[in-house]
C-alpha cells in the first residue's frame, strides 16, 4: 500500500521541525551546564569542592526517608483526608474511609471525587477499590470532567485501562466538548493518545471551537503526537470555527524550519554557532 503523498510530506515536516527543536534545545543545554559549571567553580572555590558537595548530595538522596506512622490511620478518616489520601495513593486510609461506610462518591467544591484524584495520579490500584466499592465511574465534575478525561489527563495510562476494563466510555465529552483524546493531546501524553488511537474512538472530533485533536497537537507542537494522528488518518483538511485546518499550520513550520537552518547556516559561517 502507497502512503498518500500528503502524509508522507506533513509527516516529513514534522520529523524535521522536531529534530530542529531538539538540536536547538541540546545547544542551549550545553551553554547553560557549561555556564552553571563555571559559576559554581568561582562561587565554591574550585573544582574539588563541587565534587566533594556533588558527592554528599548523592549520598542524602539514596537515603530512604523512614515511613510516616501517619500513612496508617488509627481512628475516623475524614472526607477531606479520605479526598487527599486518594490524590497520594495512600491505600490504607482510603481503605479505611471505605470500611467506616465513608461514601465513595464524595467531592469538593469543583464536584472533583476521589476516582478523579487517584485517576490523574494514576493510582491505579486504588481506582479499582473505588470502583469495587461503588464508586461512579460516570461521574462528573462542574466541567463534566469524568474520570477518563482525569486519567488522560495525567498521563494515566494504567488507570486509563482499568476504567476501559470496568465499562468508561473513551467518546464522552466535557462541558467545552473536549474528547479524551483531545485532553491527552494537549497534556503531551503520546502513550495516551496511542492508546486511545487503537481503541476505536473518533479521531477527528470537534470541540466547540470546532478544533480536532491535530488541531491542538500542531497548535501546541505536539510533533510526535502530530506524526501519530496523521499516520492514524487524522483528516489535515478539516477546518475549525476560524477556519483554520491543521495542514496550513504544517506549511508554517516547513517555512520556519527552512528560515531557521539558513539562518543557522549564517551563523557558523561567520563563526557565530
Amino acid at each position: 500500500m502507497i502512503m498518500d503523498e500528503n502524509i508522507l510530506w506533513a509527516t516529513a515536516v514534522v520529523d524535521s521541525r522536531a529534530a530542529l527543536d531538539k538540536r536547538e534545545e541540546a545547544e542551549e543545554q550545553v551553554r547553560k551546564i557549561s555556564s552553571d559549571l563555571r559559576r559554581e567553580i568561582v562561587d565554591l572555590g574550585g573544582a574539588e569542592n563541587i565534587i566533594e558537595l556533588r558527592m554528599k548530595k548523592k549520598i542524602r538522596n539514596n537515603t530512604a526517608a523512614p515511613k510516616d506512622p501517619m500513612d496508617v490511620p488509627v481512628g475516623r478518616v475524614e472526607q477531606d483526608e479520605f479526598l487527599e489520601a486518594a490524590a497520594q495513593g495512600k491505600m490504607e486510609v482510603v481503605e479505611k474511609f471505605l470500611e467506616d461506610g465513608g461514601d465513595p462518591n464524595i467531592c469538593d467544591e469543583f464536584r472533583k471525587t476521589a476516582l478523579h484524584r487517584a485517576a490523574l495520579e494514576n493510582h491505579a490500584k486504588i481506582v479499582e477499590k473505588l470502583l469495587d466499592k461503588g464508586a461512579d465511574i460516570n461521574f462528573k465534575d462542574r466541567l463534566d470532567c469524568r474520570a477518563v478525561h482525569w486519567a488522560c489527563r495525567g498521563g494515566s495510562l494504567s488507570a486509563l485501562k482499568v476504567l476501559q476494563d470496568r465499562g468508561a466510555d473513551i467518546t464522552v465529552r466535557d462541558k467545552l466538548l473536549s474528547s479524551p483524546l483531545h485532553v491527552a493531546t494537549r497534556t503531551g501524553h503520546s502513550d495516551v493518545v496511542q492508546h486511545l488511537l487503537t481503541s476505536g474512538i473518533n479521531i477527528n472530533a470537534k470541540d466547540w471551537e470546532g478544533d480536532t485533536a491535530l488541531h491542538d497537537a500542531v497548535r501546541l507542537n505536539r510533533y510526535k503526537i502530530v506524526k501519530l494522528l496523521i499516520l492514524a488518518g487524522a483528516d489535515m483538511q478539516i477546518k475549525n470555527a476560524e477556519g483554520i485546518a491543521a495542514t496550513e499550520q504544517v506549511k508554517q513550520w516547513q517555512f520556519d524550519t527552512k528560515e531557521t537552518l539558513e539562518k543557522l547556516e549564517q551563523m557558523r559561517e561567520v563563526g557565530l554557532a
